[in-house]
């Protein structure tokens, strides 16, 4: 299945952005057979797991195993998250040939994950598209585009002075502009996306990472639709949170996102019956915090239709 025959895409991120935020350990195979299951319903990107510390995300020290086993599912795109080039290295060397680069607008942010300035960031980000082997991928994700847990809403031409930079060491890749904390409200979407295209009209694709903090993930996906974003992140369940995010919730529920755009009659190529009976899985690891509206408005719809709801 070819992406580019939708009219949106869908970028399914729990298993990364999702998995990192549950505290017990889920097996491996259990992580396997979850990403094959979404697969099966149609997802064809999705950010499969991270090279990070694991130390600092032991959920994640089974990344080699994962990059192998997603390597056997024909025509997926399994994006691996790398926040530095040793981590980049480290993916590369394991097999994992499309990757997704992480900094952030906001400083104390980026100092807290990576313990670098945005600016030192831009020069290793440079390093990782250096070492990039013929026929791989990158991805670039401007966490704290919106808002920040320290510093609060992030100005919008501090983006674009960052955004300056980045697409100087290369216009050729998916630039993800993301609402790290879920305080983002649409207005301000719609404006920095608006504001970037224009300004980068070298950029061809654009993509939108939201978290549904405040029930605002499914309607600042819309924005950034409107706005011209075609790509969009999204967690099955809303399973998800950040580490150094703290107070943020999950990614957008990908059920949700997709019960949205095939009610407007915009294509992603995923079957939403076979993706909501994954999110129903998701539910029951131990220590899942979730969220979403599509798979519980589905359930109750389908006792409706059984004629065994209860009076209250």
């Amino acid at each position: 299945m070819n992406s580019g025959q939708h009219d949106v895409q869908i970028v399914e991120v729990g298993p990364r952005d999702g998995f990192q935020s549950v505290e017990p350990l889920i097996p491996t195979a259990t992580k396997i057979a979850l990403i094959e299951q979404l697969y099966r319903a149609g997802v064809r990107r999705m950010e499969s797991t991270s090279f990070v510390s694991a130390r600092a995300v032991p959920q994640l020290a089974d990344a080699p195993q994962i990059v192998a086993a997603t390597a056997r599912l024909s025509g997926l795109d399994p994006q691996v998250l790398v926040p530095t080039a040793r981590h980049a290295e480290r993916a590369l060397a394991a097999g994992a040939r499309h990757l997704s680069a992480v900094l952030s607008v906001s400083e104390r942010h980026n100092m807290g994950n990576v313990r670098r300035t945005p600016m030192e960031s831009v020069a290793d980000y440079g390093q990782m598209i250096a070492m990039m082997p013929p026929g791989a991928t990158m991805r670039l994700n401007l966490a704290t585009a919106f808002d920040c847990p320290y510093a609060g809403r992030i100005d919008r031409e501090a983006v674009l002075d960052l955004l300056d930079h980045l697409v100087a060491v290369t216009a050729d890749v998916e630039i993800a502009l993301c609402d790290t904390t879920g305080r983002a409200d649409p207005r301000q979407v719609r404006a920095l996306f608006a504001a970037a295209r224009d300004r980068f009209s070298q950029v061809r694709v654009w993509a939108f990472h939201g978290h549904d903090t405040y029930g605002l993930g499914v309607a600042n996906a819309l924005a950034a639709w409107e706005a011209g974003a075609r790509t969009f992140d999204a967690s099955v369940a809303g399973l998800g949170g950040c580490p150094f995010a703290p107070g943020a919730t999950g990614n957008v529920a990908t059920e949700d996102l997709v019960w949205t755009f095939h009610h407007m009659g915009i294509a992603t190529g995923i079957d939403l019956d076979q993706l909501v009976a994954v999110s129903r899985e998701v539910v029951h690891l131990p220590g899942a915090q979730v969220g979403g509206r599509v798979r519980e408005a589905l359930s109750a719809r389908a006792c409706l239709d059984a004629g065994t709801h209860a009076l209250p």
